[in-house]
């Protein structure tokens, strides 16, 4: 019997150290602590938004390909509730002041450009947005709702419900499947690994540059 880990069990346990960093910078403490205001979350929504253009405006020309094509499901898109968000968080106009950090930018440009020339890059980052929204995301949820009075589940914080996906459980298990017998050989699995660090790393530099804009007073 084949005694070596799945390939999702590779990718959570490589990246757990990035993906505990991300968790617990400054900014999402004082965030989720309720520390920061109320215009600290609707600049961290907006920064999503730069991700998430770039995730889903690639995908519908991944929908054919062997790596990328069987991760690609409409139900968890989120671009389109980030953007009823954005009005509720800065009204009708919100386009008009979106403007993306220098690090939030080089995160989007580097989704788009695994869309465009590596689909198995793309499915690191897929992976490490849509599964972490599916589980950390729950929490920020319902520290929003209660920190800033947001209807449950409704305007301010859309992002974080999936309404298309019934069980987040069930549907994870299938995700982690896909992951175990994806399209890729051994070297290409160990380069989807090393993305999904880089994935964790660009993100963590978004924080930190949130961070840096929203600074407590000593």
């Amino acid at each position: 019997m084949d005694s070596f880990p799945s390939f999702s069990t590779l990718i959570r346990t490589a990246s757990h150290e990035q993906h505990v960093e991300a968790e617990t910078s400054t900014f999402m403490s004082d965030l989720l602590g309720g520390r920061l205001g109320l215009d600290a979350y609707a600049r961290y929504t907006e920064q999503l938004w730069f991700v998430y253009e770039a995730l889903e405006a690639g995908a519908g020309a991944l929908t054919a390909d062997p790596v990328a094509g069987p991760f690609i499901r409409p139900e968890l898109f989120r671009l389109g509730a980030l953007e009823r968000d954005l009005e509720h968080l800065r009204g009708a106009g919100w386009r008009s002041t979106l403007e993306p950090l220098p690090a939030t930018r080089a995160y989007a440009q580097r989704v788009a450009e695994c869309a465009r020339a590596w689909p198995a890059g793309y499915v690191a980052h897929h992976y490490t947005r849509y599964l972490g929204d599916l589980s950390g995301g729950q929490i920020i949820r319902d520290r929003a709702e209660r920190t800033w009075g947001f209807a449950k589940k409704g305007d301010g914080v859309r992002f974080y419900v999936f309404e298309e996906i019934a069980n987040p459980a069930a549907f994870k298990r299938g995700y982690r499947d896909l992951l175990d017998t994806i399209d890729a050989d051994d070297l290409e699995k160990q380069r989807v690994v090393a993305e999904c660090k880089k994935a964790f790393a660009l993100n963590t530099d978004v924080f930190r540059a949130l961070g840096e804009e929203f600074r407590l007073s000593a």
